[in-house]
């Protein structure tokens, strides 16, 4: 069976967030879509769900097997519909509920997340998703909290579960609207954070830890010039430093001699992820130190997230970009990550919704902390939802062009089965070529394709039609 069906619930009275960090001017951008805005009564939702098997993908000390494609419909009462996907992902939003429970019993947890904010919404009415997601991410994030058993949940969880309910309301407000593409679609408020048009976005792979050399090698002679490099391997902080170091060591020698056009130095930059796995400050210095020592230090372009979310170690003296990503959960943990020093936000529509990486998009823009785009392993259609946020995001410092990582095709036994899902599978834009996605004109005019219907994902709604 993959569905699943949990309880009615009626929300009242959730409060809202109240953020401050909204702009004051806004980009010279399309017609506010806020000027077309109408009241939408949401008459009917729907969940369903499916299981795709991954080669294990191996970070914060454990793995990923499948990854579960979530697909939430919203129905109106003109009859629109807008069908929204996500992908699940656990382990990557809160280790602590992934090893507490089997692989099915973490996502059925955070299904569960989805399936409560629809029924908040079943009867409701809104003029713009952005305001929703005040109203839900509360009330979901609470319920989280008790179905875990985890009153320190992490946030990411329920903003993970919410993105797929984020995407249908976004579609079905543009339906109802009469908003043509992407740009439409985005408040005047955010829009000077996205306001940018890169004509190639770098595509990033992920290689996990432990991965053999000869793999990382591999897409560098293919064209790859900037991967994510994962770190903070298993084991005492003492065997993790030293496999972290001789992973550094290996990479180095493999690829640090490879040249590209895409940075002023003429070198690869190396993008290290260590997943929260440094327990102390002077860990990373001496993860840094050899680095320094083997002739490293000057290309390494970002380590991201090397510490854990509670950890309020200044950064920014470590002679190197720190960025932030499962910690940032909100604009105002974005916002307090950058008076710790992080030098970068990885935003993730994928992963934390398209309305709060808009809003943290938004923030980073006003303070000049650059932005790339993080993968969740998700599928082919979702990866062109981060697209359309990375290749607006101001060029990434040192490369110039805009950064998005995308993993699926290494990790999904099903990708090329998956691409015939995309409604725009054969977009100039849909597959990297020599290490960069082609945003050329026809991505901008099709919006990467996200607003077409996938009779795939359509199917799992036969009933509703």
């Amino acid at each position: 069976m993959n569905r699943r069906q949990f309880v009615q619930y009626s929300g009242a009275g959730i409060a809202a967030l109240g953020l401050d960090s909204r702009p004051s001017r806004a980009a010279d951008k399309p017609s506010s879509a806020m000027n077309a805005e109408k009241s939408i009564q949401i008459t009917e939702v729907d969940l369903n769900f499916e299981r795709e098997p991954l080669i294990p993908y191996r970070f914060k000390g454990s793995a990923i097997t499948e990854g579960w494609q979530v697909a939430a419909l919203i129905r109106s009462e003109s009859g629109k519909r807008g069908i929204g996907l996500g992908g699940l992902s656990p382990l990557w939003s809160d280790a602590t509920v992934f090893a507490n429970h089997s692989t099915t019993g973490s996502n059925t947890l955070m299904l569960s997340l989805t399936e409560r904010a629809l029924q908040i919404l079943k009867g409701q009415s809104f003029t713009n998703p952005d305001k929703v997601l005040d109203d839900l991410l509360d009330e979901v994030y609470d319920y989280g909290k008790k179905i875990t058993g985890n009153p320190k949940l992490r946030k990411t969880f329920a903003l993970n579960a919410l993105v797929a309910v984020d995407n249908a309301l976004w579609i079905l407000y543009a339906s109802e609207n009469k908003l043509p593409n992407f740009d439409s679609i985005v408040p005047e408020a955010y829009r000077a954070g996205l306001s940018h048009r890169n004509e190639k976005v770098g595509s990033m792979p992920s290689f996990s830890v432990g991965t053999d050399i000869k793999k990382i090698k591999a897409a560098a002679d293919a064209g790859y010039f900037i991967m994510k490099l994962k770190t903070g391997s298993s084991g005492t902080q003492k065997e993790m430093l030293e496999k972290d170091i001789a992973f550094l060591e290996a990479v180095h020698k493999a690829i640090g001699h490879y040249e590209t056009p895409y940075t002023k130095s003429g070198k690869i930059p190396y993008y290290f992820d260590a997943n929260e796995r440094y327990d102390e400050k002077e860990t990373l210095m001496r993860f840094l130190d050899h680095a320094r020592k083997i002739g490293a230090f000057d290309q390494i372009a970002i380590i991201e997230e090397p510490f854990g979310e509670r950890n309020d170690s200044f950064v920014g003296d470590l002679g190197v970009t720190i960025a932030a990503d499962e910690s940032a959960h909100t604009v105002e943990d974005a916002a307090q990550r950058i008076e710790q020093g992080y030098g970068a936000i990885a935003v993730k529509a994928i992963a934390k919704t398209l309305t709060m990486t808009m809003r943290v998009a938004q923030l980073a823009h006003e303070k000049n902390i650059p932005c790339f785009c993080a993968d969740l392993t998700v599928n082919p259609i979702l990866v062109d939802w981060n697209k359309c946020v990375a290749a607006r995001l101001a060029p990434f410092p040192g490369i110039g062009i805009g950064l998005q990582e995308t993993n699926g095709h290494q990790y999904y036994k099903n990708w090329e089965t998956m691409l015939g899902y995309h409604p725009r599978r054969d977009g100039s834009w849909v597959k990297t070529k020599q290490g960069v996605y082609v945003t050329d004109k026809s991505f901008y005019d099709e919006s990467g394709g996200i607003f077409l219907p996938s009779p795939h994902y359509e199917k799992l709604f036969t009933h509703d039609v």
